[in-house]
């Protein structure tokens, strides 16, 4: 792949914009304890704003060019122990080894970037699934991927998304940011979303494995029904007897729509279906 492709294919757009920059670092908050891993470092523009205020810099690129022209100019800017351009993708860069590099051992572990639009959702879905290891995150996407992070119940952008995201951490809208900003202008507007995780869920959960399933089979069909959408996605049994008494016991109206539960609702929903499945195989 030539230099540059692999980034526009991930549909990357440079932030241009200084003011949006320092609106980003300074909802990231980080200190000389802290260390901060970007995503999408790029030429800079948030790298070197992030390298001033925090401890210790790990700014991924996935563009060897864009790796090896930024790896040397920070070279010349910052001490070398404080800042490592890393040449990973953040699809699958292992966030867990994280905290071990942190310049204080009370100090977080954050991240913030510009996250390619067609890449978001993977690279999403890898920061939650290392939540445990970081303590926040201020990321700019395409305005209606934020949208849905912040979504309230019954609005049409809350689905699967939001319910993952709410479930494990604190969300807030820092500022929209219009196409201007980036070079190429992009066709879209973008967002900047800040998340700052939690050790433990919003609502109880008992098995998260089973809330996951339960939450993607709810949405899978999101014109359906609640009752419709569950026995698509495997939770009819015999009949729906165990649907109904499922929804019967976490006191849901299976006429609902998927976008309509909250997370409490999803929860006690997850627990019913997991009881009269258990309470099927003991028949």
């Amino acid at each position: 792949m030539a230099p540059g492709s692999r980034r526009q294919a991930l549909g990357q757009h440079f932030l241009v914009d200084p003011a949006v920059a320092d609106r980003i670092v300074e909802a990231v908050g980080a200190t000389a304890a802290d260390l901060v891993c970007e995503i999408g470092a790029g030429p800079g523009i948030l790298t070197r704003r992030l390298a001033a205020r925090a401890g210790r810099l790990v700014a991924l690129e996935i563009d060897p060019a864009l790796q090896r022209r930024l790896a040397d100019g920070a070279a010349r800017w910052t001490a070398a122990a404080s800042v490592d351009i890393r040449l990973a993708d953040a699809r699958t860069f292992a966030y867990e080894a994280l905290p071990a590099e942190r310049p204080h051992p009370d100090g977080r572990v954050l991240v913030a970037g510009n996250l390619p639009y067609s890449a978001s959702k993977p690279i999403l879905a890898r920061l939650l699934a290392a939540r445990p290891a970081l303590d926040a995150a201020v990321v700019m996407l395409q305005r209606e991927v934020a949208a849905r992070l912040v979504a309230d119940p019954g609005t049409a952008a809350y689905g699967a998304l939001t319910v993952f995201w709410q479930l494990w951490a604190d969300l807030a809208l820092v500022t929209p940011v219009p196409p201007a900003a980036f070079r190429p202008p992009p066709a879209v507007e973008s967002a900047v979303v800040a998340a700052r995780f939690r050790r433990a869920p919003r609502v109880p959960v008992e098995d998260p494995v089973a809330f996951a399933h339960v939450v993607r089979a709810a949405f899978g069909q999101r014109r359906k029904t609640l009752w419709n959408a569950l026995r698509g996605g495997g939770y009819g049994g015999a009949g729906g007897g165990p649907l109904a008494r499922a929804l019967a016991e976490a006191g849901i109206d299976g006429g609902r729509r998927a976008e309509t539960l909250t997370l409490a609702e999803f929860a006690r929903l997850a627990r019913a279906l997991a009881g009269a499945a258990g309470a099927a195989a003991d028949a």
